[in-house]
């Protein structure tokens, strides 16, 4: 992992848990005496987290922390449904040994995080468990547009997995996604993945109201 993306994850940590409040000016001179690094891979590092929305970078004002429209984030979980439906589909007819071989390991690493209760290895492991799927579909353009949508979701989807009981809850679906991969059932793969990803009913709210709260003294 480079020092920028470390850095991305220690910011974006920070943010998510709270410490850095809804509107705090995130200095890149400070930040870097902080980390003990230059402001290269600091100014790398709040670029990245503007793609995500966490950062905002305004014109004379440099960076602050922000938070993402819910219509928007919405729409961005129903793109990644779709494209992470497409790529079910695809890993189920296109399934060869190696690709099934790593899938279950992935699923295995998924399952011990989940069960040691960790919810940080788990979202480690779950962005691998994804990542497995988008390669199995063989499809490399999809599977790159799939990664960039990832990794812009990272946060959000990381902060869905400290809601109660959702750790199980993923873990379940991860072992139906797995099991119709297997077995071939591209319609029911497709259909288990696009669920899996989808934010809407009490999961949407449960995210909305996290995002309100990340920062309640701001």
């Amino acid at each position: 992992m480079n020092q920028s993306r470390r850095l991305r994850q220690t910011i974006e940590t920070e943010i998510v848990d709270g410490r850095l409040a809804l509107g705090a000016k995130l200095d890149e001179t400070e930040l870097a005496e902080r980390f003990g690094v230059s402001r290269t891979p600091i100014r790398e590092a709040l670029l990245q987290l503007a793609m995500t929305g966490l950062v905002e970078i305004k014109p004379r004002r440099g960076a602050i922390v922000s938070a993402p429209d819910p219509q928007l984030l919405i729409a961005m979980f129903e793109t990644m449904a779709e494209i992470e439906a497409s790529c079910g589909r695809l890993a189920a007819r296109r399934l060869i040994p190696e690709d099934e071989a790593t899938l279950k390991a992935a699923l295995a690493a998924c399952a011990a995080a989940a069960a040691a209760e960790d919810p940080e290895t788990y979202y480690q492991e779950n962005y691998v468990f994804h990542t497995v799927i988008y390669r199995a579909c063989r499809n490399a353009f999809l599977s790159e547009q799939a990664r960039l949508l990832h990794r812009r979701l990272a946060p959000f989807r990381r902060m869905q997995l400290r809601a109660r009981h959702r750790l199980g809850q993923s873990l379940a679906e991860h072992e139906a996604i797995v099991a119709a991969i297997v077995a071939g059932d591209e319609a029911t793969a497709s259909e288990r993945l696009r669920a899996h990803v989808i934010v809407q009913g009490d999961r949407f709210s449960d995210l909305v109201a996290t995002l309100r709260s990340i920062n309640v003294a701001a």
